[in-house]
């Protein structure tokens, strides 16, 4: 069993940067490493990943904090702690034999002579080198100089091996070499190492935790991944494992918002009033799917200005992780969302704490689709029962589906589809998130099997022959509300006019994008980089006449949008209680006793009818209440949502509560 081997406690470092001024550059950093254990420090330059490296070799020491080794704190240099560094660090008038020596007899001069020198010989025949013992640094290239001074390092048996970049200065084949070479020493020795990296791939590679350090100053621990792919490990093998992708994109993932925050936070925001509004600079936050045609039009078109928004800013997140952070963190004033995530936010979905967010606008319906890999089609797997059959016939295999979000409708309908045929979609096959730009990416690689998420992916899945669509969204639930325009509550309050103006630019574009006049122009709007970024060809906004995909001939049927129209933009109620009814279902989140309340602080008619007013769109843009039916029969209302949840024959245990949600602002909307 390991042991804890470094600890790091309440670690903070502040250097004086002339006259009276400090800049802090670590604070409140807690850390074990265990014995055996490679652990990765990664982050933008200046976030503070050398300067605890140091910290741990002694040649720095903390302002507050301890930094311990096997339980001693650590107070300076010492050979139970051995550094490499970027530059090679040799001295040029040594051999490879002298240099290793050097460290080795310095360390453990109480050794005979005979048995220093087998070590020095031991640690370089380790690295592939003993062929060049007795050459001198000039006739070595950069990497059999960089393999000299990890055999220097090992030499001395530390207890801890410190890795200061080692590979930053090779080319990639090299670099590559090295890694393979370090891995298998660190294998076969079971040294502990700390190793400070830009790289990405290499740190997922080398790992068994990746620490990433959020920017100074202050910097801290901003999250710790844990590499789950077994060892021994092979850098051409690890991207077929299912984690790779995932581990892969969250630490690129977070390295963006890194660099994000450090942007905004360079320049100053402020609320620019005008025009009535009490504000017109917005941060609008979009995933790149062919559902942003609204926020793209409305930009293009001028339909923000038109009404008062003047400096409009479109924030382009990879996934809807990004909304989250930046609506939580109040860096975005508003976003597309899934028609499920207002709610996820009030309830306090993925264990935060409750963040009451409302909308006033659905922006899309349907768009989205469920494509399975095509091997499913090749072994004879044409629908939802056929798949069940499929899944029943090999119950030893794991299945892997990907969805964007828990509170996305594509996690909701797949589960529900899943489901309708008996499947459970916790234990018969396994739901793992992806960014949706991701999905056909790991489609490929195959790690994962199948699925659901908006368009253009399904379409380019089935158009590039690695999937199929097997559903439509039109199929399961046709008229669905797919992504809508979500604030904070308390923008909501503080913003009503700007609120509304929002509301009414975006129903103007909604309008735009359902005229199938505009198609073309919105196709190339949406296929240049600053949206979509991607082959026109596989953007189509939708045409309501065509419901059902045809897998025989071309196997490409895409899924269709419905952006404007009767029914189509008003927020409703039903459909927001459906989603609450469904992620209980699944134990995202507690059924609320208090769940009409939720919902009337969620929905924001008022707001969408002042709008439509407004805009005298009130004839075309009618409401009829009506019972909510899916492809399965059952139907929805919500006359007793509990009843129907209890009646679902495969369902989590779930939790009702009274959900704690902060007060309420008064609501004042302008007159």
């Amino acid at each position: 069993m390991s042991s804890t081997l470094v600890e790091i406690a309440g670690l903070t470092k502040v250097f004086p940067i002339g006259g009276d001024k400090t800049y802090l550059a670590l604070q409140g950093i807690d850390l074990q490493i265990q014995a055996g254990e490679f652990i990765s420090l990664i982050g933008h330059s200046g976030c503070g990943k050398s300067t605890l490296l140091n910290m741990v070799a002694g040649l720095d020491l903390p302002s507050e904090g301890v930094v311990l080794l096997d339980g001693q704190r650590i107070g300076r240099p010492g050979p139970d702690r051995m550094v490499v560094f970027q530059n090679y660090s040799l001295l040029p008038w040594l051999t490879v034999r002298e240099n290793v020596a050097l460290a080795v007899d310095e360390a453990m001069a109480g050794l005979p002579r005979a048995e220093r020198k087998a070590l020095v010989e031991k640690y370089v025949n380790m690295v592939g080198l003993s062929h060049a013992l007795d050459k001198p640094p000039s006739q070595l290239s950069g990497g059999m100089k960089q393999r000299v001074a990890i055999a220097r390092a090992l030499a001395v048996q530390p207890k801890v091996l410190l890795l200061d970049e080692p590979f930053g200065a090779l080319d990639a084949l090299t670099r590559g070499g090295l890694q393979e070479q370090l891995m298998k020493i660190c294998e076969e020795t079971g040294a502990t190492a700390l190793m400070v990296t830009h790289d990405v791939d290499e740190a997922v590679l080398l790992s068994d935790r990746i620490v990433m350090l959020v920017n100074g100053p202050g910097s801290h621990i901003g999250g710790i991944l844990t590499v789950d792919i077994p060892r021994p490990r092979r850098r051409m093998e690890v991207v077929n494992h299912p984690s790779y992708y995932q581990l892969r994109s969250e630490i690129i993932y977070f390295l963006n918002q890194q660099k994000r925050v450090k942007k905004r936070n360079a320049r100053s925001v402020a609320v620019v009033a005008r025009y009535g509004l009490e504000k017109v600079n917005l941060e609008i936050g979009f995933v790149p799917l062919t559902a942003c045609a609204p926020l793209a039009v409305a930009q293009a078109k001028g339909f923000f200005q038109k009404h008062g928004l003047d400096e409009v800013t479109l924030v382009r997140e990879t996934s809807w992780r990004g909304i989250v952070d930046g609506i939580r963190a109040g860096h975005l004033d508003a976003a597309q969302m899934p028609s499920g995530m207002p709610l996820w936010f009030t309830l306090g979905g993925g264990d935060r704490p409750s963040l009451p967010v409302v909308s006033a606008l659905t922006m899309t319906r349907n768009g989205n689709a469920i494509t399975l890999s095509r091997k499913f089609y090749d072994e004879g797997v044409r629908s939802l029962p056929d798949f069940r059959d499929y899944l029943r016939a090999s119950p030893q295999r794991v299945h892997r589906m990907g969805v964007v979000h828990p509170s996305s409708m594509h996690n909701l309908l797949l589960r529900y589809w899943l489901a309708a045929a008996g499947i459970d979609p916790d234990r018969d096959v396994s739901l793992i998130l992806v960014p949706p730009a991701q999905m056909i990416v790991d489609l490929k690689a195959g790690s994962i099997d199948g699925f659901c998420v908006g368009e253009p992916w399904n379409y380019r899945a089935a158009l590039e022959e690695v999937g199929f669509t097997v559903a439509t969204d039109l199929e399961i639930w046709n008229g669905h509300p797919g992504k809508v325009l979500g604030v904070r509550e308390d923008w909501a309050a503080a913003y009503p006019n700007t609120h509304i103006a929002l509301v009414k630019a975006l129903l103007e574009a909604c309008r735009y994008c359902a005229d199938p006049v505009n198609e073309p122009e919105i196709q190339e709007l949406l296929a240049s980089r600053s949206y979509v970024s991607t082959d026109r060809r596989y953007l189509h906004l939708g045409h309501p006449d065509r419901l059902a995909c045809d897998i025989q001939q071309p196997l490409r049927e895409y899924a269709h949008h419905q952006f404007f129209g009767d029914g189509v933009n008003r927020p409703s109620r039903t459909e927001h209680l459906w989603h609450l009814v469904q992620m209980a279902r699944w134990g995202d989140v507690p059924f609320p006793r208090n769940w009409v309340e939720v919902l009337e602080r969620l929905c924001r008619v008022d707001i969408f009818s002042m709008a439509v007013r407004e805009l005298g769109l009130s004839e075309q843009l009618t409401y009829r209440r009506s019972a909510i039916q899916l492809f399965d029969g059952v139907p929805f209302t919500a006359d007793d949502p509990l009843a129907y949840l209890h009646s679902l024959p495969i369902k989590r245990d779930f939790t009702i509560a009274e959900v704690a949600m902060p007060p309420c602002s008064p609501r004042t909307l302008p007159v």
